[in-house]
């Protein structure tokens, strides 16, 4: 078919990978618009954009697909069908109506659970069981539309938003080729979502990063790991130097008791409102990612030591 791909970040990469080498013919791929990334802030485009490139495809990168110059081309593309994978914009009426088919979404989660923005990091916080990947035709609502695929991930106890995002893609990415034949042949079942059950996924904000060691261990964990790798589940240890920021990347919890944010051992079992968890992974200021023993033997955090 003749596909527009819209999509921002590295988890629709494989996506159009697999749209691409399943012979679809991309017209144009929609992302969003370069951003300052990394320390020296220099625009780049983004992971589908990057990829999009490497492949010679056209690339169009708009701050609003709102404006009617906007909408015209994309009119003009003469679509049979688009598919979007985190593209980061709402499309509007005259956008969705104007592939033959119709517009496609690939969505992280099992709606209507987790409509919105961050769906995998959402569903570790929450402390959910399963999750999933779906197809659905694309509604002017938020993820409202019916769905025509899905499929169920389990969430295990020391996944992380980073593990889950390698996992969720994989899965979406080879199941859009199939519901995109199965949409070809008209033999696509439509199933209404659910009007019970429905959920949020708002868009992670840093300020919600810092860490609260007065919470139950079970929602710290679960803190910790949904917000892995990025933005970082975040507290502040003391040196010699002044506070020091420390991110947390990975953590399980343990049956101990202590003063909210005390260090109970030499090996980074941390005190929380109930339980404890221990850090597995860590990253403070400037270094790399380390696992525990490694990240202590460059900043010892004795037993006693309270965290911020």
């Amino acid at each position: 078919m003749r596909l527009a791909f819209l999509g921002t970040p590295d988890f629709s990469v494989a996506c159009l990978a697999e749209l691409v080498a399943a012979g679809h013919e991309i017209a144009c791929v929609y992302s969003q618009p370069p951003a300052p990334r990394g320390r020296g802030q220099d625009l780049k485009p983004s992971p589908v954009h990057a990829f999009a490139e490497s492949l010679g495809l056209p690339v169009r990168t708009p701050v609003s697909m709102k404006t009617p110059e906007e909408i015209a081309a994309f009119q003009a593309l003469d679509l049979d069908a688009a598919v979007v994978v985190a593209f980061g914009q709402i499309l509007v009426k005259a956008v969705l109506e104007a592939p033959r088919l119709g517009c496609f979404n690939l969505h992280a989660s099992l709606l209507p659970r987790w409509r919105g923005a961050a769906p995998i990091q959402r569903a570790i916080m929450a402390g959910d069981a399963v999750t999933g990947v779906q197809v659905m035709r694309m509604s002017e609502g938020l993820d409202e539309g019916p769905v025509l695929m899905g499929e169920q991930v389990r969430i295990d106890a020391l996944e992380t938003a980073g593990s889950l995002h390698d996992k969720l893609a994989a899965v979406g990415s080879r199941m859009l080729p199939v519901a995109l034949a199965a949409i070809e042949r008209g033999a696509a079942r439509e199933v209404p979502q659910a009007e019970e059950g429905v959920t949020y996924a708002k868009k992670i904000k840093s300020a919600e990063a810092r860490i609260d060691w007065t919470r139950p261990a079970a929602e710290v964990d679960r803190h910790i790991r949904g917000l892995s790798p990025f933005p970082g589940a975040w507290f502040e240890a003391p040196s010699d130097k002044g506070p020091v920021r420390v991110k947390a990347l990975l953590s399980r919890v343990e049956d101990a008791d202590g003063s909210s944010g005390a260090v109970l051992d030499d090996a980074l079992l941390i005190a929380c409102g109930e339980g404890a968890v221990r850090l597995l992974k860590a990253q403070r200021e400037g270094k790399g990612v380390q696992e525990a023993e490694v990240f202590l033997r460059g900043f010892p955090l004795a037993a006693g030591t309270v965290l911020a």
